[in-house]
């Protein structure tokens, strides 16, 4: 049975308007669903019994099941969720200065195969419905509002590729940017991508204030297709000239992530040519320590090499920032909860 969350207002208006009911009720469940918070049809009191039935005879406005909730210490909060169908996902909610964010997941799984993330311990098995992450939103605020903390953020960097699940990342983006919906600004939604070219032109095609990141982390062709698969197909050349284009349609700035591998990515020369690849583009380069995952066996940059590497940045001009760990006491690393889970681990 589809989800009642899968449908944008656009879509829930014309839904009604088929079946024989008012345009206004659209309005009235999206607002049911989002401001309210509701977690059954029952509950949407200013609307008549025969849609309430009509609606629980066709669709379900069940929500997700929290599996685990790690807490750390510095307050990041990792929940496990069950969907519909058994799978299990993760999203993360982080606390900044400028807010509290969470970090969603698009997809069951992931095909990419990074070989430093965890997200990839396990094949994508499906993409996720619109519905599926802004639930993940939804839940997420209904356990920290009683803190008195709202979800003011929204990254789409956990586990999947977003523009492998294009459309329903765009629809999941609007329903949450509404202002009927969650009303999260545009400008607080990133969706960050590994390269896929594709995507990243269709993206520039759609002039939305949706931020953009590139999972980066490397500044040339042969570390980065040993450490990201796709750099084979999608080559560091082929990405610029797609980034080049994305700026060219739209005044935005863009993110560059940067995972600090020690070893691998964080030398001197890697610099200097990071610095070269920055310099056509509107820039913020987010320096990213690195959280172990057991099985891939990388380390992290140690803080003195990493704030080496941030000053010799800052020094050519180029806007960045060495991000604090969130969760070290935890599974941080995205995937890592759910790896853990599927194997029997806990």
């Amino acid at each position: 049975m589809k989800s009642i969350y899968d449908f944008e207002l656009s879509e829930l208006t014309e839904l009604m308007e088929n079946n024989g009911f008012k345009k206004y009720n659209a309005t009235q469940i999206f607002q049911w669903l989002y401001r309210q918070k509701v977690s059954s049809f029952d509950e949407m009191t200013n609307i008549s019994v025969k849609l309430r039935d009509w609606l629980k005879e066709n669709y379900t406005c069940e929500g997700l099941e929290t599996l685990k909730l790690q807490v750390s210490r510095d307050g990041t909060r990792k929940y496990l969720f069950r969907l519909h169908d058994g799978s299990s996902i993760e999203s993360v909610l982080m606390h900044y200065d400028y807010g509290d964010t969470i970090c969603v997941t698009s997809q069951v799984g992931c095909n990419m195969g990074c070989t430093f993330c965890a997200s990839g311990l396990l094949k994508k098995q499906r993409d996720l419905t619109s519905g599926e992450m802004t639930l993940q939103v939804l839940e997420v605020q209904k356990d920290v509002e009683k803190m008195g903390v709202r979800v003011s953020h929204i990254v789409v960097m956990g586990t999947g590729e977003p523009f492998d699940n294009y459309d329903n990342v765009l629809a999941f983006c609007r329903t949450v940017n509404h202002d009927l919906g969650l009303g999260i600004g545009a400008r607080h939604i990133t969706i960050s991508t590994c390269g896929l070219v594709n995507g990243i032109r269709r993206f520039a095609d759609e002039h939305v204030q949706y931020n953009l990141a590139i999972s980066l982390h490397a500044p040339n062709n042969e570390i980065r297709s040993r450490i990201m698969p796709v750099n084979r197909r999608y080559p560091i050349e082929q990405l610029m000239d797609a980034l080049k284009y994305y700026c060219e349609k739209n005044n935005r700035r863009l993110s560059f992530e940067y995972i600090l591998l020690k070893g691998v990515n964080d030398t001197d020369e890697c610099v200097s040519q990071l610095i070269e690849l920055t310099k056509p583009f509107d820039v913020y380069v987010n320096l990213i320590p690195y959280n172990t995952v057991d099985e891939h066996g990388y380390v992290s940059t140690d803080y003195k090499t990493a704030m080496e590497l941030y000053n010799k940045l800052m020094k050519n001009n180029v806007r960045c920032t060495l991000r604090q760990k969130h969760g070290e006491d935890i599974d941080a690393a995205c995937g890592q909860l759910r790896s853990k889970y599927e194997r029997g681990k806990i």
